[in-house]
């Protein structure tokens, strides 16, 4: 039975100001906000189905890969998802039917490159990176600009916001429509900053800041929620967010619910300005990512590079593991109702899938 923790006990988050005059400052160097529906215009790589993939577990009825780049990158590595369904009932942004995942850089030759989104379209499997990015001003008002560091185990599309995964951090939050255009960027592939009025970022053609952030707090004697992967459970009322641990040997595996407030879609604070989750301590190891549906719970587990992954599905104390589920190394997982269908990304070079589950494949 999950219990909501005594007011002033437990795990708590408390939300920043808005980022407003460091983003102002940045969209007025790239010529303003491109938004989400000038970048699913300007998608460019293609993804391709893969047989392979939807061989590789068990209950996978589709799989994506990416194109020969992406699949190999040492650098950039797969972890989290949402999808428009998550961001509408309809299943649909601008009349499209979306996957976003989450990136994580490993540093080369001292340099860490942050993390990214990626848009993917899934009629036409074209997609595009985004870096994930932090303005701020100087002492002089000068704008300085950095990638976002945080693993991003997991992220939720709620209404117009991206909130992702940062571990101990908590999560930070993006706005879609903060969405902008950094012109001839491949001119300095391996820089990030703003020089002479001009940006540079990784690379990257397109930039999302963040706005702000939700900060992990911990009362004494208790240990702070580690956010590892979020999923959006659109069917609770009033709507929530799952957020959970990965965990092994005596670390904790706990799952925490935060009630969404409807009309904002970020999380809702009591009188103090906290926001207080429903705690469940009997989670798995290993866990990756979870989401309610249908009433139960829906855990992908990792089994290391070379062992598909399982899922395990039921309430936390009481659930059934389903081997070879989903190909090897699963992250994060998200849910589409109007499908009943479960999606999850894979982060090995070379075994890198996006995949698709029917849910009922689980009852």
């Amino acid at each position: 039975m999950v219990e909501r923790n005594d007011a002033g006990v437990g795990v708590h988050l408390r939300r920043t100001q808005e980022n407003d005059a460091e983003i102002d400052a940045l969209a007025d160097v790239l010529g303003g906000r491109a938004g989400l529906e000038d970048l699913l215009s300007d998608l460019k790589f293609q993804a391709r189905t893969s047989l392979a993939g939807r061989l590789m577990g068990r209950a996978v009825n589709r799989a994506i890969t990416w194109d020969a780049h992406d699949r190999r990158d040492p650098v950039w590595w797969p972890q989290g998802i949402t999808s428009s369904a998550d961001a509408s009932e309809t299943g649909e942004v601008h009349g499209r039917r979306l996957l976003v995942t989450t990136w994580y850089s490993k540093p080369v030759d001292g340099v860490a490159r942050g993390s990214r989104l990626t848009f993917l379209d899934l009629d036409t499997l074209r997609y595009r990176h985004v870096l994930l990015v932090v303005p701020e001003l100087d002492d002089q008002g000068r704008l300085q600009l950095g990638g976002l560091r945080i693993h991003a185990g997991g992220i939720v599309w709620a209404g117009p916001y991206q909130h992702i995964a940062a571990t101990a951090r908590g999560f930070v939050t993006c706005r879609v429509e903060d969405l902008m255009r950094v012109p001839g960027d491949n001119e300095r592939p391996d820089q990030i900053g703003v020089v002479d009025g001009r940006v540079a970022s990784f690379g990257h053609h397109y930039v999302l800041p963040v706005r702000l952030t939700h900060k992990a707090y911990a009362d004494d004697g208790v240990t702070k929620l580690r956010y590892s992967f979020l999923s959006l459970d659109r069917r609770s009322d009033p709507p929530g967010l799952l957020a959970g641990e990965y965990g092994r040997g005596a670390q904790t595996t706990r799952l925490g619910h935060f009630d969404l407030d409807p009309d904002t879609w970020l999380p809702a604070t009591d009188e103090d300005g906290w926001s207080r989750p429903l705690l469940e301590d009997r989670g798995l190891a290993r866990m990756q990512g979870a989401v309610v549906a249908r009433g139960r719970h829906h855990i992908t587990v990792s089994n290391g590079p070379t062992t598909p992954g399982s899922v395990f599905t039921g309430s936390p104390g009481a659930l059934r593991r389903r081997r070879w589920a989903v190909p090897v190394g699963p992250e994060d997982l998200t849910y589409w109702p109007s499908e009943d269908a479960l999606w999850t990304v894979t982060e090995y070079p070379r075994l890198r899938y996006v995949a698709r589950m029917s849910r009922s494949w689980f009852d």
